[in-house]
Parts: C-alpha cells; sequence; structure tokens
C-alpha cells in the first residue's frame, strides 16, 4: 500500500494531466456533433478491419479442411468418369444395364489421406501419409491426388504409411499413350522432379509431342486411365530396339498435400490368382 501512495505521490503532475485529459476528450466528443461522427466513423472503420482481418485468418485455416475434402471428390469423380467410359466403350446399353455399369465403379473405394512427410531430391524419394493399417492402408495399395497418380503403398504401420512414389528408381507402373493404346513402363532415372520416362514403347507404336499418358490397367493397383501427363521428348531406347519418352508430370510432387490411397475391392483374388501361377 505505502508502494502505491509514493507512486502516486512521486508522478502526481503527470496523472492529473492523464486524468484532465481524458475528460477533455470526453467533453469535447460527447457534446460536439462534428467531432463525435469523426470519432464514430473512425472507430467503424477500425472495427471493420478487425472483423475483416479476424474472418481473412479463420478462412485461411477452413481451407485446410475445403481442400481435403476437394481432393477426395475430384479422385472420386476420376476414378467414376474413367470406369463409366471403358462400360460404355466396351458395352452397348441394350446389353448392358445402368446397374451393371455402377457396379463396375463401385469396385474402387477411396481413403482420405494427408501428406504428412516427403522428399523429391533423392534417387529413392518416400511420402509418408497419416493413415495406416487400422484405417484400411495396405501395401501394394495405388495412392492419387486430385490430379494424377503418386505412388504405391510399400509399408506401414497403425496409423501410418509409406508410399513408393513415382519419384523412386524401384518405380515401375504400366502406363499407356491414351489416344493410340500403346503400352510401357514408367519408370523415373533422376533427374527433375516434374519428369520421368515411359519406356519399352514398341518402334511401330503412333504417338506425337503432348499424348497424354495414363495409366494401363494392366495390374490390381490403379485403375485404367489415370491421368499421369504428357509426352515432352522423344529418344531411343540404349538399344535402339524402343522409343524412350519423356512425359512430363500432371503432379507438383513439391507441393502434395491432400491425397486418396485407392482400395481396389478385387484386388487380393486378382493378385492371389496372379500369385498362383508364378
Amino acid at each position: 500500500m505505502r508502494t502505491l501512495l509514493n507512486f502516486l505521490l512521486k508522478y502526481d503532475y503527470w496523472l492529473l494531466f492523464i486524468l484532465l485529459e481524458v475528460v477533455s476528450f470526453v467533453l469535447l466528443f460527447r457534446f460536439n456533433n462534428y467531432q463525435g461522427s469523426v470519432l464514430f466513423t473512425s472507430a467503424n472503420s477500425v472495427v471493420g478491419s478487425l472483423y475483416a482481418t479476424v474472418s481473412n485468418v479463420t478462412s485461411y485455416f477452413g481451407l485446410h479442411d475445403a481442400n481435403r475434402k476437394l481432393t477426395y471428390r475430384n479422385a472420386e469423380l476420376e476414378l467414376q468418369v474413367e470406369q463409366l467410359k471403358k462400360a460404355l466403350y466396351q458395352s452397348s446399353w441394350d446389353s448392358v444395364s445402368v446397374e451393371k455399369i455402377l457396379h463396375m465403379v463401385d469396385n474402387y473405394a477411396l481413403i482420405n489421406a494427408q501428406v504428412v512427410n516427403s522428399s523429391i531430391v533423392h534417387k529413392d524419394n518416400y511420402v509418408t501419409i497419416d493413415k495406416g493399417c487400422s484405417d484400411g492402408v495396405y501395401p501394394e495399395m495405388g495412392v492419387i491426388n486430385g490430379i494424377s497418380i503418386i505412388g504405391i503403398v510399400y509399408k506401414t504401420s497403425s496409423h501410418f504409411a509409406i508410399v513408393l512414389p513415382i519419384l523412386n528408381s524401384k518405380s515401375n507402373i504400366s502406363c499407356k499413350i491414351q489416344r493410340t493404346n500403346y503400352v510401357g513402363t514408367l519408370k523415373w532415372e533422376g533427374g527433375a522432379s516434374d519428369k520421368v520416362w515411359l519406356k519399352d514403347i514398341p518402334r511401330h507404336s503412333e504417338f506425337s509431342l503432348g499424348d497424354t499418358i495414363v495409366t494401363s490397367g494392366y495390374s490390381a493397383v490403379f485403375p485404367e486411365g489415370i491421368p499421369v501427363g504428357t509426352i515432352n521428348e522423344i529418344k531411343d531406347s540404349h538399344d535402339g530396339l524402343s522409343y524412350r519418352l519423356q512425359v512430363k508430370l500432371f503432379t507438383d510432387f513439391a507441393r502434395l498435400d491432400n491425397v486418396c490411397v485407392i482400395d481396389y475391392q478385387n484386388r487380393k483374388e486378382q493378385t492371389m490368382l496372379e500369385d498362383s501361377i508364378k
């Protein structure tokens, strides 16, 4: 208490000055219309700016969840479109019902996941996602985003999984030229993270720069028709017996965020049958 009194006595002139200033401002803005309107307008402007800033910050943090949902929806629609296109191409309306087409689409389910770690500068890069076997994610499942393929699940724990991305020397994914259906193997040989090679394309195959490369569907990992990239450069193979096509990827691996794991419902049956003849 004595300390407080000593403080008040020491700065009594300053305290009196501040009190008189406050009283003066109150009287000024309370009993003068012009000054009062100026204060009211300025206060509204400041409060409005504050509310706008708070709203922008809130919206920014809400974008993460929105992007996650959009990625899932885009991947889901991409699978549905490709399966419907395949069904319509292979069948006619008088022999195949709508129910059968929808059943083909239902053979694939998606598991939403978030990338928690990734690399693009090594020879063998890996991607870690926040879903594991407790979420229904197992090795040999395909991983995509709303644009293109990412890679294949390599190892899993209860709540996480390691994905072997396209940008890994051990990755080999069967892909084809969408326009002409010639099939090759997608392989990364290091270097730029936005380019890979489609190898073993036959010499008699037809293609052009800018043609779209998609998954071939020749495995139980990826369904047919998922976009990969476009032909950027054409070279001969090392033995001169085939072509090597440089593919510019649709996916920017430096900005991976939300992905989806593909759960092919008949995967186990297909792999067991194929393994039985090896």
